[in-house]
């Protein structure tokens, strides 16, 4: 058995990217998660540490991206993580790792200073 599960709540880092592959809806954009920093006992401090995710959503949860998701927008996603691979013009070899989003709950609005 094995379980393929990514559970991520965070904010919106841009505005959803949406294509079409045929009629199907595509929004991809990114995820900011933040690890807020501690002080050790011995003084020390950690500092907050940010990791970015990309996201893809399909059909109906990126037509809701599209119509509710700004940058700033908390939101919360449960997934599975994809990597793929390939080459470009110069054959340099690419790879990246995504988040397919299953299913998405808004949590906020984006703030009056990211609309």
């Amino acid at each position: 058995m094995s379980v393929n599960k990514v559970i991520l709540l965070g904010n919106v880092g841009r505005d959803p990217q949406i294509r079409y592959v045929g009629n199907r809806p595509v929004a991809e954009f990114t995820l900011a998660t933040t690890e807020r920093g501690r002080t050790l006992e011995n003084g020390q401090q950690i500092p907050d540490r940010t990791e970015w995710h990309r996201l893809v959503m399909w059909d109906g949860n990126a037509t809701l991206a599209e119509r509710y998701v700004r940058k700033g927008t908390k939101i919360y996603v449960e997934g599975k993580l994809r990597t793929r691979t390939w080459e470009d013009r110069n054959t340099i070899k690419h790879t990246v790792t995504e988040i397919y989003v299953d299913s998405m709950e808004l949590l906020s609005r984006p703030t009056e200073g990211n609309q």
